[in-house]
Order: C-alpha cells, then sequence, then structure tokens
C-alpha cells in the first residue's frame, strides 16, 4: 500500500495537518500517520501537526482521551477556538438549531477556525474515512487545501480502527462504553433517540442545556426548532416514552406495525441512515 501524495500548482511548502475529533477514527488515524501501526510504517509523517476544534461544548471523555493520545503520540495537539462560540452563532441565527440540512455548527466552530489556522499556506488536511465507509465529508473546499484520506489508503476498516487503538493502549474512546457512538457536542443532532436517553442518564445537566436550546411550540410549525426530528427532548423525559425507544432498540427484529409508525414519527430510521455525518466533528 502506497500512500497518496496530492500535488499543488506552485512550489510553495506543504504543510500537513491533521484534524483529530477525540474519536476513534481520527486517533486511529494519527497514531498510522505517526508511525505506530506495523507493517504500514511507510505512512509515517513527520512534519505533522495535530489540530482540535475545540467548540468548548464537547464531552469531558473527549478531553480525557484526547490528552491519552497526545501523550502516546508524543506530540502536542494544537487547540483551535472560535473567536465566537456557539450560543454567539445561535443568536446570530436567530434561535435556529443547527441540522443535517444546514450545519451552521461545523462550519463556524469547527471549518472557518481550521482555515483561519492554514492561512493560505498549501496544507493537505488528514481526514479519518474508513475503507469501510462510503460517503462523503463536510470539509474545506479553498483551493489552497488537498485532503488525503489514510484509513482508505491502507485499506483499514472498523474492526483496523479498533486493533490500532487496543495495540496502542489507549483503546476505544470511553464514552462509548455507556452508548454514545461518536465524538462531537454533547448536543449533536446526529445522535440517535438511543444516544439521547443515554445522555440524559449519563450528563442530565448536559441533556438539559440541549433542551434549553429547543424551541416547541405543537400548534406552530414556525416554531418547533429541536435537535431530534419531530420532537422535543422534553418527550424523553416521560419514562413510559423513553422505555417505548429503549424496547425498540433491545428487540430490533421485533418491530410491529406501531413501533414501526413510532420510528417514523420520531425520525429514527432518517437519523439511522444518516450517510453525511461530519467528518471533522465524528471521526
Amino acid at each position: 500500500m502506497t500512500p497518496k501524495t496530492p500535488t499543488f500548482s506552485d512550489n510553495r511548502p506543504v504543510r500537513h495537518v491533521l484534524n483529530v475529533s477525540g474519536g476513534k477514527d481520527s486517533s486511529a488515524m494519527a497514531l498510522l500517520m505517526a508511525g505506530r501501526v506495523k507493517g504500514l510504517e511507510q505512512f509515517r509523517k513527520d512534519n505533522m501537526e495535530y489540530v482540535f476544534c475545540d467548540t468548548q461544548k464537547e464531552l469531558p471523555e473527549t478531553y480525557e482521551y484526547l490528552a491519552r493520545l497526545e501523550a502516546e503520540l508524543g506530540s502536542k495537539i494544537i487547540r483551535l477556538n472560535a473567536k465566537a462560540g456557539f450560543d454567539h452563532w445561535f443568536k446570530v441565527f436567530g434561535g435556529y438549531l443547527p441540522s443535517p440540512q444546514n450545519r451552521w455548527c461545523t462550519k463556524m466552530l469547527k471549518l472557518k477556525p481550521f482555515e483561519a489556522h492554514v492561512g493560505e499556506d498549501n496544507v493537505i488536511s488528514y481526514v479519518g474515512l474508513r475503507a469501510d465507509e462510503n460517503r462523503a465529508g463536510y470539509i474545506s473546499k479553498k483551493l489552497n487545501i488537498q485532503t488525503r484520506y489514510p484509513l482508505k489508503e491502507a485499506g483499514i476498516d472498523y474492526a483496523g480502527v479498533v486493533r490500532i487503538l487496543e495495540d496502542s493502549g489507549i483503546g476505544l474512546p470511553t464514552f462509548m462504553k455507556w452508548g454514545r457512538t461518536n465524538s462531537g457536542c454533547t448536543f449533536c443532532f446526529y445522535q440517535t433517540p438511543l444516544e439521547w436517553i443515554r445522555l440524559l442518564e449519563t450528563y442530565p445537566e448536559s441533556f438539559k442545556e440541549a433542551m434549553s436550546y429547543e424551541t416547541w411550540d405543537p400548534d406552530d410549525p414556525n416554531k418547533q426548532f429541536t435537535w431530534m426530528q419531530n420532537r422535543p427532548l422534553s418527550s424523553l423525559l416521560d419514562p413510559v416514552f423513553r422505555n417505548e425507544i429503549l424496547e425498540l432498540y433491545r428487540n430490533p427484529r421485533a418491530k410491529t406495525s406501531d413501533s414501526k409508525n413510532l420510528l417514523s414519527a420520531f425520525g429514527l430510521a432518517a437519523v439511522e441512515t444518516a450517510n453525511s455525518a461530519c467528518l471533522m466533528c465524528q471521526k
């Protein structure tokens, strides 16, 4: 397997910048590019810059995991912060929450700080898309930034990512133990209903904060800004409804017509088949 080398139209020096999100895939990619994967040492890049775009709304485990990764790499992970945080942009967008159709959070809190960091330099950006993923990501479109996908180049799939992390000793992110699948903000709209329930159980204050951003007027569709499709988070406070959702996950093969209707009304099917999650946030 030969690493790919993008080229630029001029002869200026090229910076190599790898975005880590605090998730499993970007962390495995960082270890790969640091030459820590046996048999794939040809991917090593010694002059790599490791960066993390911090929204300051991340899970506590994300920061802990980044510290462990930093120690394993033996390199500093540069923290990039947007000049204005989520609350500022939430007001600018008039209380309109980010969504798969309008990912202003990724643009303003992840992409813009990254582009400001690299400036007009020629840059190769390293993104943690795996070999078993067939999708495009939300990445920079600036002409001076080219993108590489080392995990794809090396043929590393989900099992390969897990193996790299276990062999390194840092293991998988600890938030996966309580049910969160990916890194990202505590109130990321890509969470499944099950992940929202686990957030409620694990970090009730973070769940409460997420609720505070929502607007829900059942009589006015123009005043329904929610993280989940069709329902506010407050619906998960009802233990009966919460148990109905949990039962759907416990017995996925036993879906009745009523449960399928619940899935549709809850937007669950759409969330689970979403194939364009933010690569700068959730990898």
